[in-house]
């Protein structure tokens, strides 16, 4: 069905109800819980080991520093390997022991009766090509509960708007806007129009495990009741394309899955991305749902945490999605998420100062400022400097930063591969990106994070001038 901006004021929805974990599934999960070890304690090993081996570290290089002449330089030395060594190597080593010590909550088993009805919004514009197997997709879900997806066509002007109308399910409502707005704006408008308590995001061009949507709402039913979100894991789903794409798969599979992982560890995953992930109905519409900015998922996200909820993470309810296939677009791509993470310091920096574990990924992100810009301003005098014998800025990098990347690295495979088997899914060889992650990756991501940090720092009429 086609419904006009103009009507969406007089369509009302029942305000959807807080969804409760079922008694019967609580003393279920009660009565089988291994022996529980608290989060705050695993928060403090990892944090212990991790800060152990970056002291350790920044110490052994003040050592080859020291013959450095005058103190301004061994101060600028000093704060060049604490961006590019130091705190890399804070950051692997603490992942690594993270993800050795977690352990995900225990799923209890949900009786057909016991499942919320969900509202799926999918913002769709000129998505002609992928759109209908994301449909299909949603109807391979093994899901008990009642389901109604609302897809927003937001001003395409290709034949998305064909491929909808042919589209033959039940549950499928179609919203059709004249204009582009933009996906927050989309989402928005299937929001106001959501039925059910839970609220579904998902991309136009994603597609579902068969398990997918089963296993984000059980990962929303078995987690502490303040959970207001619970993100899903993204991977790439077209990772033959092209060299480019095949080194995104690595990026999602190793780096922004670990991440999230450990984040919902401490309570406080930072990004529910509107790919796809979960949502209270309720909270959304508390919280103004997505904010027309660059980066609506991480902003929405932070002020869900600001209002004392948490957000979760369910790396076993997988949508593969299709990534930049060209530099170009994958640049304009990491440098709005860049954006968006200034944008969220901006809006909610006064989280910077709460007593929660959450906390500490918050001060990490504002890290990943610095260590971006001292990568990407310190990678190529290290180098030159190593070729000439001169050894104190990548020295630490080879001795400190590259090991521990690697390690960090081998525990997010082996985590991510025993999650992989359960699903019945095998890990796909791919060495050729492997390499150009290892090599490469870094050297294209850094500049184009920092180029995002800046065009948000500097004020717009600043950036004219120049």
């Amino acid at each position: 069905m086609s419904v006009n901006a103009q009507d969406w004021s007089t369509r009302r929805r029942p305000f959807p109800i807080t969804v409760r974990l079922p008694l019967a599934a609580a003393n279920d999960i009660s009565m089988h819980r291994p022996r529980y070890v608290p989060v705050v304690f695993k928060f403090m090993l990892a944090f212990a080991v991790s800060f152990g081996w970056a002291t350790f570290a920044y110490v052994l290089s003040s050592h080859w520093t020291a013959g450095l002449e005058s103190t301004g330089t061994r101060l600028l030395a000093q704060l060049l390997i604490l961006g590019i060594a130091v705190l890399p190597a804070f950051m692997s080593v603490f992942l690594a022991t993270g993800l050795l010590l977690d352990r995900r909550p225990v799923r209890s088993h949900f009786a057909d009766g016991d499942f919320p009805a969900v509202s799926i919004l999918i913002a769709a514009h000129n998505a002609q090509d992928t759109i209908l197997d994301t449909l299909a997709s949603i109807a391979a879900q093994r899901y008990p509960a009642p389901v109604e997806v609302m897809v927003i066509n937001d001003g395409s002007t290709d034949a998305t708007l064909d491929r909808l109308r042919s589209a033959r399910y039940p549950w499928l409502e179609v919203l059709d806007l004249a204009c582009a707005g933009g996906k927050s704006r989309a989402l928005n408008a299937g929001l106001r129009l959501a039925a059910h308590p839970i609220t579904v995001t998902l991309d136009a061009d994603a597609h579902l495990h068969p398990q997918a949507l089963r296993q984000l709402v059980t990962r929303y039913l078995s987690d502490p009741p303040n959970t207001a979100a619970v993100a899903g894991a993204v991977l790439v789903g077209n990772s033959r394309q092209n060299p480019m794409t095949r080194m995104q798969e690595w990026d999602y599979f190793q780096g922004i899955s670990a991440t999230r992982r450990v984040q919902s560890l401490c309570q406080g995953t930072l990004v529910a991305p509107a790919t796809f992930s979960l949502y209270r109905t309720d909270i959304l519409r508390v919280v103004g749902g997505w904010p027309e900015c660059a980066g609506e998922d991480i902003v929405l996200t932070w002020a869900i945490l600001r209002d004392h909820h948490r957000v979760g993470y369910a790396e076993d309810a997988i949508a593969f999605v299709r990534v930049p296939t060209s530099l170009a677009s994958f640049f304009e791509q990491r440098r709005r998420w860049s954006r968006g993470v200034v944008e969220a310091l901006k809006t909610y920096g006064s989280l910077l100062f709460r007593r929660k574990l959450s906390t500490f990924f918050i001060w990490w992100n504002l890290l990943l400022l610095y260590t971006d810009l001292i990568y990407t301003v310190a990678l190529i005098p290290a180098t030159v400097l190593a070729c000439t014998g001169i050894y104190w800025l990548a020295g630490p990098v080879l001795v400190f930063a590259v090991p521990m990347a690697l390690l960090g690295n081998l525990v997010i495979y082996a985590v991510q591969s025993r999650m992989f088997h359960t699903l019945g899914l095998n890990v796909r060889r791919n060495p050729l990106g492997l390499l150009g992650y290892a090599l490469i990756y870094g050297l294209l991501l850094k500049p184009v994070s920092i180029a995002g940090y800046l065009s948000c720092l500097i004020p717009r009429h600043a950036r004219h001038r120049v």
